[in-house]
């Protein structure tokens, strides 16, 4: 029996691959939906979108990677964000060929955000690393000081983008057309932070999932205006990773039990790996 090949996906291999996430992964996604993940521009020549198997001309397994380029302390870095790794149950013993061919390519650093706990364990065995899984939350109240303090929450997406500087303005551009991110610039003039965030929802409380920021301090600096604005979105409290944090806020408290991201590169640390230019913000996960 001739052993299934192992494939690049190409975009023109996106509509069968993605009609397979579908009818094997998650069918709360459409294969349309699927593929608007890896159609992103973002700033790379992407050479694949992952990898897949097929036995003769059907789909029986695959990997996807969604690629981007962004600048860490001033240096352009390459990522391949690894997502939707699904094969048939028959086909289980050809798993390992598809994470090899993904992490075999040079010149990445690589990412797993949403994996599952088996998909952890076996990137882990890859040299992947776990990062810090806890999440800080603290209360949102308002803060009507903030604009006799020059500080301004600008959410119009052209204001936006006219007060960031150049490479967060060139963020916010590359995800500002994705309907489920909420974005808004908080500081003040030559010093604003751009904060990209989620409706999310605690134990039955409405509230802000911050997904990422461009500056770790000056988004401390601004929480309080930044978390006045939240409440009147009607967002009772702010969650973040505790990683992306060089230090917990004042009246915050960290959460535990969530499954662990993982990532392998060998100059970066796990503060440095974003949520965006991944299936996080490329998917409304």
């Amino acid at each position: 029996m001739a052993l299934p090949t192992l494939e690049p996906i190409r975009d023109s291999d996106l509509p069968a691959f993605c009609q397979f996430l579908n009818e094997h992964l998650s069918s709360a996604r459409s294969a349309g939906q699927w593929a608007e993940a890896f159609l992103q521009n973002w700033g790379i020549d992407k050479p694949n979108n992952g990898f897949l198997i097929r036995d003769q001309e059907r789909v029986v397994g695959g990997i996807g990677a969604i690629y981007a380029e962004r600048m860490i302390r001033g240096r352009p870095e390459r990522f391949c964000n690894i997502t939707s790794w699904c094969v048939l149950e028959e086909y289980r013993a050809q798993s390992m060929r598809l994470a090899m061919a993904v992490v075999s390519q040079p010149g990445f650093h690589f990412t797993d955000l949403t994996p599952t706990e088996v998909v952890s364990k076996t990137l882990q065995f890859l040299k992947f690393k776990p990062m810090n899984e806890r999440q800080a939350v603290w209360p949102n109240f308002p803060w009507p000081f903030s604009p006799f303090r020059g500080v301004r929450v600008i959410t119009g997406h052209d204001a936006i983008e006219a007060v960031l500087a150049a490479e967060d303005a060139k963020v916010f551009r590359d995800h500002r057309r994705l309907p489920w991110l909420r974005h808004a610039a908080v500081g003040r003039p030559g010093a604003y932070c751009h904060v990209v965030w989620k409706q999310d929802r605690l134990k039955g409380v409405p509230g802000a999932m911050v997904l990422a920021f461009s500056d770790a301090e000056l988004f401390l600096g601004y929480r309080n205006a930044t978390g006045a604005h939240l409440l009147m979105q009607a967002c009772f409290y702010t969650r973040v990773e505790s990683r992306l944090l060089p230090r917990l806020p004042v009246l915050s408290l960290e959460l535990a039990g969530f499954r662990n991201k993982v990532f392998r590169s060998d100059t970066l640390a796990e503060a440095d790996i974003s949520n965006l230019y991944s299936e996080i913000v490329g998917l409304d996960l």
